[in-house]
């Protein structure tokens, strides 16, 4: 039994068993998330680490790098580990290196940019169907509903096997439903940013996976005090213990928190140990009602 076993598991789509704390391999890149990682070796160690500690869902984008993500995990892992689940993204074209002014990114959910990029990360990721691929982005100039009808033909052609959304709003989400299953949804959502409670609640209706992004990105809550004493209890960091309260918070929870480093990916697997009482989740909904950011998108 590995670390990440406590955390129990969650079936994508409901066949993908994967356990509920998975990787976000968008920090193996180069900076402004752009070209490959500077340290190559150090970053497929982390890859390797994240088989040896059981986690088996790791997430991506055709646009992390571009293309330079995706190829460092097809050259780690393949052939790939019986049971590793690889989610990937398309829609969003990197222009260059991201900055605080620029993100370097364009959104493009046209047919041919979207069959391309699903081209792509088949050759990149070396698989002959990819397990799930996530819309990076709505593309404000195309409906959802097109969009998705397109990620339904290459399903049905079988490059794809499950649909995913990213950044998205329930309206948005209840849309692509009438086109085709959703599996999961990717939204900022965190101890101190819960303005996506209404999308988790939607999740929690349908069985969508529900992975949050910037899930320890928890601001001026980290030097509360309430959390601090859980943190010291378990011998934890206040970070380790907000992805406690994410996997205690939700059944539909995936949280994939990235890293570039062996020793913190082990570190952050060390939150699937600790078990928060129903007093701790209470008053941890305390601290987000009074410091964060709650509600509806």
């Amino acid at each position: 039994m590995t670390k990440v076993d406590k955390a129990g598991e969650f079936h994508i789509g409901g066949e993908l068993r994967v356990r509920r704390f998975g990787f976000g391999a968008m920090r193996l890149t180069g900076k402004g998330v752009w070209g490959p990682p500077e340290n190559v070796p150090a970053a497929q160690d982390v890859l390797r680490g994240v088989i040896d500690l059981g986690i088996n869902f790791i997430d991506t984008a055709g646009s992390y790098g571009p293309g330079d993500n995706e190829r460092l995990i097809r050259d780690t892992l393949r052939p790939y580990p019986a049971g590793l689940v690889i989610g990937t993204k398309g829609g969003m074209r990197k222009t260059g290196p991201s900055t605080l002014e620029n993100w370097g990114i364009e959104l493009d959910a046209s047919e041919p940019f979207l069959r391309q990029g699903v081209e792509g990360s088949l050759r990149d990721l070396g698989v002959e169907r990819i397990d799930l691929y996530q819309l990076h982005r709505v593309d404000p100039k195309i409906p959802i509903e097109d969009t998705m009808g397109v990620l339904a033909r290459l399903r049905d052609e079988g490059k794809i096997r499950h649909v995913g959304l990213s950044a998205v709003s329930v309206e948005q989400i209840e849309r692509a439903r009438t086109v085709i299953d959703i599996a999961t949804v990717q939204n900022e959502y965190n101890l101190a940013s819960r303005k996506h409670e209404d999308v988790l609640t939607l999740c929690e209706r349908y069985t969508i996976g529900f992975i949050p992004f910037y899930p320890q990105q928890i601001g001026k809550i980290a030097e509360a005090e309430t959390l601090k004493a859980i943190a010291a209890r378990e011998n934890a960091t206040t970070a380790l213990v907000s992805l406690a309260w994410l996997l205690r918070r939700s059944p539909v929870m995936i949280p994939i928190p990235g890293t570039s480093s062996r020793a913190h990916l082990e570190e952050n697997a060390d939150a699937c140990r600790i078990a928060l009482s129903d007093d701790d989740m209470a008053a941890l909904e305390e601290l987000a009602a009074t410091f964060g950011q709650v509600g509806a998108a």
